[in-house]
C-alpha cells in the first residue's frame, strides 16, 4: 500500500445493496506534511461487461433498460442502450459475464476475450469493471433473455447493425461509458 496515505477513519453513512461511507485520510505527497482529507466513497462492488458481435451479419447484441440514476439526472425516459453487464457476486469476472449474457441477452457465449479493466468513476466509486468481447451467432441463443424477474429487470434485447451503433454513438444517443469504450475498441480493432 502507498506509505503516503494513512486511513484515519471510515464512517458508514448508509447501506442498501452497497455501502456508502465517509473516509478521512491523511495524504503526504513526496514527504510533505500530511494533509487531512475527507471523501465520500461508494463501495459498489466490481462488475463485468461484454460486447457480443457477429462478423458475418455485422451486428451487435445490446440491451435497453430503465436506469433510475440517469432519469434523476435528466435522461427524459430513463432508458439506456448498453452492452450486457452485471455485478460480480462471488464468482470470477468471466463466470459473471457468462451468466449475465445468458440472463440478459439469452445467448450462451463460447470463447470470450478480456480487453480491459478500468475504474469507471474513480473519484467516488470503488468499482473495477472488467470488459470483454465475444462473437455470437444465432445457434448460441438459448432463450429470449430479458433479465431476471426477481431482480426486477425489464431488459429489451436489441440486435443492431454495427454501423447504426457507431452512428448512434456519434449522435450522442449512446451515453453509457462501458458501451462507448467497447464500441471504440470494436471500431479500432476492425471487429465488424
Amino acid at each position: 500500500m502507498n506509505p503516503e496515505i494513512k486511513i484515519i477513519k471510515e464512517d458508514v453513512l448508509g447501506e442498501f445493496r452497497s455501502k456508502f461511507s465517509k473516509v478521512s485520510y491523511a495524504y503526504s505527497m513526496n514527504g510533505s506534511a500530511p494533509e487531512n482529507i475527507e471523501r465520500g466513497v461508494f463501495h459498489r462492488g466490481n462488475g463485468a461487461a461484454i460486447l457480443l458481435y457477429n462478423k458475418v451479419k455485422g451486428t451487435l447484441i445490446l440491451t435497453r433498460q430503465f436506469r433510475l440514476p440517469t432519469y434523476l439526472n435528466g435522461n427524459p425516459d430513463g432508458m439506456l442502450l448498453e452492452v450486457c453487464a452485471g455485478t460480480l457476486d462471488v464468482e470470477s469476472p468471466e463466470e459473471c459475464i457468462r451468466r449475465e449474457a445468458e440472463e440478459e441477452t439469452g445467448f450462451r457465449v463460447g470463447a470470450i476475450k478480456k480487453v480491459f479493466e478500468c475504474f469507471m468513476s474513480p473519484g467516488s466509486v470503488t468499482e473495477m469493471l472488467y470488459l470483454y468481447i465475444a462473437e455470437y451467432d444465432d445457434s448460441m441463443r438459448i432463450d429470449a433473455g430479458g433479465g431476471l424477474a426477481e431482480e426486477h429487470e425489464h431488459i429489451q434485447v436489441v440486435e443492431m447493425p454495427f454501423a447504426q451503433a457507431l452512428e448512434s454513438m456519434q449522435k450522442g444517443e449512446v451515453k453509457d461509458a462501458k458501451t462507448l469504450i467497447l464500441f471504440q475498441y470494436a471500431a479500432l480493432n476492425h471487429l465488424l
